[in-house]
């Protein structure tokens, strides 16, 4: 398969410049690439996509339990800040997710004002590691919907060991 990649041809002085326009050829037609259209729809996209946006990655041990990468995060998730000015701190209950600015507040991630009162601090959600779960029978349905899926795409692969076998001997 022969593959072009569309290239701009810039002249600066004596050398010819070639710049790759895109790096990776679009395959959907119907999938913009323009930031701009991106961020509109980032910015203005309505709460349920929001939802979804707003997912947190799970610990190491979550991960192993339930065979899941990473879900939706909700009030009163235990969460550790991994990135950022609060990392590292104890671990926290969240107080409340605010879709609206795509940031959580966290029980003991805090600061003081000018005027002596104590605010929450917003993350953003892909920075904190959930360590424990809320759960209940709508979230453990999720569980195992994804845990489901997941293993069917590992079962789903090229070839299997016994067909690897077959084709040595």
């Amino acid at each position: 398969m022969n593959v072009t990649f569309p290239v701009k041809v810039i002249w600066k002085g004596l050398i010819f410049m070639f710049v790759f326009v895109h790096s990776i050829m679009k395959l959907n037609p119907f999938v913009t690439s323009s930031r701009r259209k991106n961020r509109k729809r980032h910015f203005n996209a309505p709460s349920h996509i929001r939802r979804k946006i707003m997912s947190s990655p799970l610990s190491k041990e979550l991960r192993q339990k339930y065979n899941v990468r990473s879900m939706p995060i909700r009030k009163d998730d235990e969460v550790q800040v991994v990135r950022g000015h609060y990392k590292g701190q104890q671990i926290g209950k969240v107080v409340q997710v605010y879709r609206k600015k795509y940031v959580i507040y966290i029980e003991r991630v805090q600061r003081e004002k000018a005027n002596g009162t104590t605010v929450h601090v917003g993350i953003h959600p892909s920075k904190v590691v959930i360590t424990r779960l809320k759960l209940d029978k709508d979230r453990k349905k999720i569980l195992e919907r994804k845990a489901k899926s997941r293993a069917d795409g590992k079962e789903k692969g090229k070839y299997k060991e016994e067909t690897i076998e077959k084709m040595q001997e």
